[in-house]
């Protein structure tokens, strides 16, 4: 019965909202229990119980009223393996009983039989377990690229091939291939999987060739899916980018599935053949950006909790807050400060973040101004300050100003008079087209994002 009712409901609801949230945030739940009252949804991790408490639950009741149930409340809670569900609260109690070791296994779906399977057989594939999609924390700046590899996952070799998945360092991109090859390992035990990254391509081609070792074609064209972290690094080697080809060419014909990954979109790795960027773009190229605000707090709470700690709203928000760079800093901020509170008995709490986070990064301006942002736009793009602030239309000052501008809302939050003010504008309405655009496009134009991320590297050096 609950069920069938949830169904339902669900069909509702994918009706209302994008596929890729669907996908995302709905499919993986279920109703487990309905006594009138309260109504009890299981959801896949953390991240997703905040999602539904915060953004969903309106929409959720209202949809559920709609199919005769009225409650007071909804309560979401965490799916651990198997049927069994757990409150978070009752988790964070589990865990603190037990070591680090046994947490791991606890909240991960390794313990499950399918992993273990998984585990025995990643020497090989040269896939780490740990890598799952039930652990990778999902937001508005990687749903696509964890929707389409879950769909490569359930179809290897007919759905996204090439899958190629770009962006900067620590936002996933091993995470998410990784995940795929264990997913089809878990699926499919037979499956011959291989992760590597491009750096051992190119070692054992240039090995082959000197020590004239036989096998290198076979070992690389002869297994089911193909996976190729850092690919930027085969730019400018030409014969490696030859053989490479042949081996693309010889997995792709016969529907292997390939999986790829690199800082930059194929059009923009310098040196790369045309042949090579052309195949790259066959299947699907999908960018994976920085984390905003709310994936970053998902992230340490989820890591906090692994430690069988539970951190405070404002620790969090703080940390979330001062790490804006990539996943790995955003980790390594909170390790420290776990470290550091169990060093010295305290607890890891905002005061403490406060002091660990300033000593890190004593180097960062204390008051970041409206003149350092466009001083060092202007200088990013060598143009003259006194151009950026001037009445000139010119493209190569246009979009700097445009960009000054984003920057001034997104890293001072200053109004828009304020901004228009601030680059020699009468009219407000110029920065709001500015920020707005230089918002979109951040989406959608590989070039400008990084010229943003540079920009912004650099007002905190």
């Amino acid at each position: 019965m609950h069920h069938a009712l949830w169904q339902s409901v669900l069909g509702e609801i994918e009706l209302s909202v994008s596929h890729a949230a669907f996908t995302t945030w709905f499919k993986n739940t279920e109703l487990i229990d309905n006594n009138n009252d309260v109504v009890t949804i299981a959801v896949p991790n953390i991240f997703a119980k905040r999602q539904f408490e915060v953004k969903f639950n309106e929409q959720i009741k209202a949809v559920l009223e709609k199919n005769g149930v009225t409650p007071e409340r909804v309560v979401y809670t965490v799916k651990t393996t198997g049927k069994k569900t757990v409150t978070r609260e009752t988790t964070v109690t589990a865990i603190s009983d037990q070591s680090s070791a046994a947490v791991d296994e606890l909240l991960r779906p390794a313990s499950s039989p399918s992993m273990r399977s998984q585990s025995s057989t990643s020497n090989g594939s040269g896939l780490n377990p740990r890598y799952t999609f039930a652990n990778f924390i999902v937001g508005s700046s990687n749903d696509l690229a964890y929707t389409a590899c879950q769909a490569v996952a359930s179809n290897p070799g007919t759905k996204y091939n090439p899958l190629f998945l770009y962006g900067g360092v620590g936002l996933g991109k091993t995470h998410l291939m990784q995940a795929v090859g264990n997913e089809i390992a878990s699926t499919q035990p037979d499956a011959r999987i291989l992760y590597i990254s491009s750096e051992t391509f190119v070692k054992e081609f240039l090995e082959s060739i000197r020590f004239k070792q036989k096998g290198f074609s076979d070992k690389y064209r002869n297994v089911d899916v193909l996976i190729v972290d850092d690919m930027q690094f085969i730019a400018g080697k030409e014969k490696t980018q030859e053989e490479f080809f042949h081996t693309f060419n010889a997995l792709h014909q016969t529907n292997k599935q390939i999986i790829i990954s690199s800082d930059k979109p194929p059009k923009s790795i310098p040196t790369l053949t045309e042949r090579l960027r052309s195949r790259f773009e066959w299947g699907m190229s999908i960018d994976i950006q920085m984390p905003d605000f709310e994936t970053r707090c998902a992230i340490l709470e989820t890591k906090a909790a692994l430690s069988g700690i539970e951190l405070g709203r404002d620790t969090i928000e703080y940390l979330a807050n001062n790490i804006k760079t990539n996943v790995r800093e955003l980790e390594g901020a909170l390790n420290q400060l776990l470290a550091y509170a169990e060093m010295r008995g305290v607890s890891p709490d905002i005061s403490t973040a406060e002091g660990l986070i300033g000593n890190v990064r004593q180097s960062r301006p204390q008051h970041l101004s409206a003149k350092q942002i466009i001083d060092k736009t202007a200088r990013h793009f060598q143009i003259d300050i006194k151009e950026i602030c001037s009445a000139k239309r010119d493209k190569h000052i246009v979009v700097p100003r445009q960009i000054a501008m984003y920057l001034l809302r997104s890293e001072l939050h200053l109004s828009f008079p304020k901004i228009a003010i601030e680059l020699g504008r009468k009219d407000h309405t110029t920065a709001i087209h500015s920020v707005e655009k230089i918002e979109k496009a951040i989406k959608l134009d590989f070039m400008i994002r990084e010229q943003v991320t540079e920009i912004r590297e650099k007002l905190y050096v």
